[in-house]
């Protein structure tokens, strides 16, 4: 099953505004901390759609993106300790960094200041460009690599590895109180659906917020206890000081900080794992002095952490609602996420 071919077959945006196309490119250099696997599943995410429209600056064509990749090994470094060939393994947004600089060494690698890889759109310390998942074979470091829970689908596994991630180590971290944490959840789509069953599998009381009435059913059926439509006083009077957490996980650029503040509890937290193209506006120093307000930012997580929440959602039965589309349907699934279809994950399958 050990295999020396060097090339794999992808669908890579090649300009901005174009379809992607498909085409032949070279997997990077092997080395003994390298996995290879092929491809049976990748998710499509939000970061895809703003790395292939530049929007997030210039993107260096051609870019294979997905960044929620399934797949089976079919061949291992001597260095690798964590998967054999046949095994199930999973990739998320992050496939390397330096495991030298103070973020590493503490088991968060996630924050890697020396050479942090992505999983596409980077470059390898060895110069090749890094490849995600629209894609037949992936490559990459080991220790970015995961075995996927015998219990979990392919499919689903898939969109564990960013939107999962993502939602869940900010919510681990943030001290939750089973039975007294009360969790609002602002945007109800393909990570907020997440943030909502991991708060719930996590024992606090889930509300769920949204700019109107349209997504009240849905977000119940999610597991939320309660919804807050946050253009109507009323919804937004019935949670003043109600919330011990709020975790922004998309919002409209009218946002202010006091709005939602008005929500949170003394000692809340404000956790956003959002990032809009627009810049969120400044705020009155009173307005954060308050209530001690904290506000921090999390994106992905540390291979731990990846670890430990594939292990909890096994556990929890935490499953996103997904949409799976042929890997070959790529630019009618890109199509189909542009228009706002996703309910709440599309999955390209090989």
């Amino acid at each position: 099953m050990s295999s020396e071919n060097n090339n794999f077959t992808a669908w890579a945006g090649v300009e901005n505004g174009k379809p992607l196309t498909q085409v032949e490119l070279t997997l990077k250099q092997w080395d003994e901390n390298t996995i290879e696997m092929d491809v049976t599943h990748c998710g499509i995410c939000g970061s895809d759609v703003h790395t292939l429209d530049e929007n997030w600056g210039p993107t260096d064509y051609p870019c294979v993106v997905g960044h929620e990749i399934v797949g089976v090994v079919t061949r291992v470094g001597k260095n690798v300790t964590n998967l054999k060939v046949g095994d199930r393994a999973g990739v998320g947004a992050q496939s390397g960094a330096c495991h030298e600089c103070e973020p590493c060494l503490e088991g968060q690698e996630n924050m890697c200041q020396g050479g942090i890889v992505y999983t596409y759109s980077s470059r390898w310390p060895c110069g090749d460009k890094s490849y995600g998942g629209y894609a037949d074979k992936w490559r990459g470091d080991y220790r970015f690599a995961f075995k996927v829970p015998d219990n979990m689908t392919s499919e689903i596994a898939a969109t564990f590895f960013c939107a999962g991630i993502t939602t869940y180590a900010p919510l681990k971290r943030s001290n939750i109180i089973p039975g007294k944490s009360v969790v609002g959840v602002m945007g109800i789509g393909g990570l907020g659906h997440f943030g909502v069953q991991f708060a719930k599998a996590l024992g606090a009381k889930v509300v769920g917020i949204s700019q109107n009435d349209s997504k009240r059913e849905i977000a119940l059926e999610l597991g939320c206890d309660d919804y807050i439509n946050a253009s109507d006083e009323a919804s937004m009077a019935k949670y003043n000081s109600g919330l011990t957490h709020i975790i922004c996980t998309g919002t409209s650029p009218d946002f202010q900080w006091h709005t939602y503040f008005a929500l949170l509890k003394v000692n809340g937290h404000f956790i956003n794992v959002s990032a809009p193209e627009w810049q969120f506006p400044g705020m009155s120093a009173f307005t954060l002095l308050s209530k001690q307000i904290k506000i921090y930012g999390s994106g992905i997580g540390s291979p731990k952490e990846i670890e430990e929440m594939l292990a909890f959602a096994a556990e929890k039965d935490v499953k996103p609602w997904i949409t799976t589309y042929k890997m070959s349907d790529v630019n009618k699934a890109i199509e189909d996420f542009r228009a706002g279809k996703p309910r709440f994950r599309f999955v390209l399958e090989n």
